[in-house]
């Protein structure tokens, strides 16, 4: 495929940029219904990623495997935008669904531990106002 026929991939974390490449001839990434592919001419497109396993290749390095959190995936023109709150790379499949379930899956139970004494802590909070209003 000639140069300008391949796309350009950039992968963002919330404080970096994890990878930035050039020449990315396929990719394929995990939603809540399944897996889908990108090749470059497909249609601009907007995606919200599950946690998963975000492939992608490219001449200089082969078939990359990138253990990705939930995010959002925007393509347009030849651009490939990914934004997720985590990622860890590496080659090997097998610790990378471990990472996946260890880290990510994970990370959700803790989220929901939070939000729930956040929301206790909000209607304590709320029940003193309103104590305090009828005093």
């Amino acid at each position: 495929m000639p140069p300008s026929a391949l796309m350009n991939l950039k992968i963002l974390l919330p404080f970096e940029i994890f990878a930035d490449k050039a020449g990315v001839s396929r990719i394929v990434a995990e939603t809540r219904e399944g897996s889908f592919g990108l090749l470059p001419h497909r249609l601009d497109c907007v995606a919200a990623l599950a946690p998963g396993i975000l492939t992608y290749e490219n001449s200089a390095e082969g078939e990359v495997y990138v253990a990705v959190d939930e995010g959002v995936l925007v393509k347009t023109g030849l651009d490939v935008l990914i934004s997720v709150r985590n990622a860890i790379g590496g080659t090997d499949l097998a610790h990378l669904h471990e990472a996946v379930e260890r880290e990510f899956l994970h990370l959700d139970e803790r989220e929901q531990s939070v939000r729930s004494v956040m929301a206790k802590m909000e209607s304590d909070l709320i029940s003193r106002l309103a104590e305090f209003q009828r005093e």
